[in-house]
């Protein structure tokens, strides 16, 4: 009878620890993949591609070269002109949020370099209140773009935003005007301003700035609109495509000019600005008369 006595090895009985934070769950194809392997892939899975969503800290260190940033404004921080309350105060969201990032608010400006070329770049950060474009996001911005302008370097913006912050009300609206103007006068006096869209860019970010870069490059599969899908189905009374508002969608129908992997965003964005340097510089040397 001894053959049916079930006999405890040494190990029964304890359980594998497994560290936490060794595996991420990939969002999009649902894959278990070792942490380290996707932090190496710049957090893109290896296996779909998909683009994690990263920080703004992150970001700058996969753009710009290293050591070569100088953050601006750091003193500006939000008010709370209407005195805002829902089930927290706005003072209160923003210190939460502060303390969650690290951020003072949802933009980091500052002066850069890309494989040694100058240029000023803004970064949004999705984790901090969705992005949302509150007024010091604004005036930040706005100043990113006058430094851009006073010093004849190009401006290079990542967006990431749910749009506009509700807890400004109309402060907030007002910036898409402000930072819209600003860029324009890019434009009007040459200077290249490269526009990155990020998972996801939409509301009052997709309809002021972020759409009016020289050049509009967007990530893999980045959620890119003004409203949301479920939002415009209920108002126009249709079924969407399946893939609508992906990048790759707006790439499709003329709304973006590019869409680029994160690994080789920072050489794209490079030689771009090299060729409108370079288209700018020649337009500008005077014609010989005949």
């Amino acid at each position: 009878m001894a053959w049916f006595k079930k006999t405890k090895s040494e190990n029964s009985g304890k359980k594998v620890k497994i560290p936490e934070g060794l595996w991420v769950k990939c969002d999009s194809c649902k894959e278990i993949i070792y942490r380290k392997e996707v932090e190496r892939n710049l957090q893109v899975c290896p296996k779909c591609n998909y683009h994690f969503r990263i920080s703004a800290r992150q970001r700058l260190r996969y753009l710009i070269d290293s050591g070569t940033f100088e953050e601006m404004d750091t003193e500006l921080l939000p008010d709370d002109p209407l005195s805002f309350r829902d089930s927290k105060s706005y003072p209160e969201r923003v210190k939460e949020n502060q303390e969650k990032t690290g951020l003072k608010e949802a933009v980091i400006t500052g002066r850069a370099k890309i494989k040694g070329l100058p240029i000023v770049v803004a970064v949004m950060d999705f984790s901090f209140m969705g992005g949302s474009m509150g007024s010091v996001v604004g005036e930040k911005i706005t100043r990113a773009a006058e430094t851009a302008l006073t010093e004849r370097l190009p401006l290079v913006t990542v967006s990431s935003s749910g749009g506009a912050r509700m807890q400004e009300g109309m402060f907030s609206l007002m910036q898409m005007a402000k930072v819209a103007a600003a860029v324009g006068r890019l434009k009007q006096q040459g200077v290249p301003f490269v526009s990155i869209l990020a998972d996801p860019t939409f509301g009052g970010v997709s309809a002021s700035f972020a759409m009016l870069g020289d050049i509009i490059i967007a990530e893999p599969k980045s959620l890119i609109g003004f409203a949301g899908p479920r939002v415009i189905e209920q108002t126009i009374k249709q079924t969407l495509p399946e893939d609508f508002q992906r990048a790759e969608f707006l790439l499709q129908h003329g709304m973006v000019d590019m869409v680029v992997d994160r690994k080789s965003l920072k050489d794209v964005v490079y030689r771009l600005l090299k060729m409108l340097l370079s288209d700018r510089g020649s337009s500008e040397q005077p014609q010989e008369q005949v």
